[in-house]
């Protein structure tokens, strides 16, 4: 993505805010609303973990709800609900969220128990070692679920030997090596102020906000984390043979991050691709040839780095074809698309962009996120223009510069006929003469 520009309004922006510490304060007024959202994000997560740590910023979050501010398990979910109000929390590779979800007078009380969450968990030995089982039990459950796997085995492909290649959810062997001393330890890394943003949108007084995240995050501490190493896509194949009705096929090829200037180009290219039913994988292999009951294309970003994506599942007969029609479109795609294809792309990008900022609490993630990347809020006009301004011969040119690295990372997992797909992608995809070379289906 390119620097943002001047935004054409400041005043309909929200203004961020810096307390003493360096946690950062973005309140979104949104008029007509009875309720708020407020989200406190940390811009760490599973990235920062070494291998022998993999899986702790998860199991942290899981044990910050065990109990915290003198608070049981049950009570902070209570005290939430008993005022109308929901509570969450979600843990990524570059963020780590806790969100609540109120009535309009909420804000008070939501700003103090996430608090207590983030900096003043209990951290009791007993809790943590039921906490264990509990995930062991999610890592489980994950590794029994096609369709969960698939996309772990691909991203261990991607990213081999990488943070960005472990499982955010860990190891059963990594998470048992936690114990309350080094995750309070590891909370005060990750959570530490100058990652923290509180964020909130809906029905919330910027003034009123302010306070409470003063009073409530205004003194916290935490040493600095060094930032992650720059990531680096690895070319490799995950075939698995399982006995299942269909085979679930991930196809991954390097892209750029969320801060490179072709940032909405991989995402319009991700859309023409497989975003929609108007789209190419779409019509050509579901439409016209009935190859797959659900394919989709889509874009994985991160700060530095980012995949674009092929999901389908299918036939175990069918994988094989199925695989050649996605690398010919793929290579179709050096071609400049056509206008209305083009602009049709665009229509969808925004139209999903938006309408997620019609909820209070995407807005208030949204808010958050963009503040931890840039350090400031975007108006919608300058995200519209950054979409419109992407042209025809920028995605081919994308496409060309992601063929000519020449790397894949393919996962395919289901009957053993369905495992041929991962070397015929990659014979299909760059076995040809020239990146501008036609179909072989």
């Amino acid at each position: 993505m390119s620097a943002p520009s001047p935004t054409p309004d400041p005043d309909a922006t929200p203004r961020v805010h810096t307390l003493s510490n360096g946690v950062r304060v973005v309140c979104d007024p949104m008029p007509g609303l009875q309720t708020v959202a407020l989200s406190v994000v940390a811009g760490r997560g599973a990235r920062y973990e070494d291998e022998a740590r993999s899986g702790w910023s998860h199991l942290l979050e899981h044990m910050v709800f065990k109990g915290a501010g003198g608070r049981s398990a049950r009570g902070i979910v209570e005290v939430i609900e008993a005022e109308g109000g929901h509570i969450n929390a979600a843990t990524g590779y570059e963020r780590t969220s806790f969100q609540v979800r109120a009535l309009k007078h909420g804000l008070d009380l939501g700003s103090s128990v996430i608090a207590d969450l983030v900096l003043r968990p209990a951290m009791d030995a007993g809790d943590l070692t039921r906490e264990k089982q509990v995930v062991a039990q999610e890592i489980a459950e994950a590794a029994d679920a096609p369709d969960d796997l698939v996309f772990e085995l691909a991203q261990e492909a991607a990213f081999a030997g990488q943070p960005l290649g472990r499982p955010i959810l860990g190891t059963t062997a990594s998470i048992g090596r936690a114990t309350p001393e080094t995750l309070t330890d590891w909370r005060a890394a990750l959570y530490a102020p100058e990652s923290l943003v509180v964020s909130a949108a809906g029905a919330v007084d910027e003034d009123e906000l302010l306070r409470f995240a003063e009073r409530d995050f205004g003194h916290a501490e935490g040493p600095s984390l060094p930032p992650p190493e720059p990531a680096h896509f690895e070319a490799g194949v995950r075939p698995v043979a399982k006995k299942l009705e269909q085979a679930n096929v991930v196809l991954l090829l390097p892209a750029v991050g969320v801060l490179d200037p072709d940032y909405f180009t991989l995402r319009l290219l991700a859309e023409i691709l497989g975003g929609g039913m108007a789209s190419r994988l779409f019509q050509e292999a579901r439409e016209k040839r009935g190859l797959a009951y659900a394919i989709d294309a889509y874009s994985e970003t991160y700060a530095d780095t980012g995949v674009l994506g092929v999901f389908a599942g299918c036939a175990a007969t069918d994988a094989e074809e199925l695989a050649r029609v996605t690398a010919g479109e793929i290579g179709e795609l050096t071609k400049p698309v056509g206008e209305a294809e083009l602009a049709r792309a665009k229509a969808q990008l925004k139209g999903s962009m938006f309408m997620g900022r019609e909820g209070a609490l995407a807005r208030a993630e949204q808010a958050a996120g963009q503040v931890l990347l840039f350090g400031r809020t975007l108006h919608p006009d300058i995200v519209a223009r950054e979409v419109d301004s992407v042209t025809a011969e920028d995605i081919a040119r994308l496409v060309e510069w992601i063929l000519r690295e020449r790397k894949s990372a393919v996962a395919v997992l289901g009957p053993k006929p369905a495992l041929r797909a991962a070397p015929v992608f990659e014979a299909s995809l760059f076995g040809m003469a020239a990146i501008g070379f036609s179909p072989t289906y």
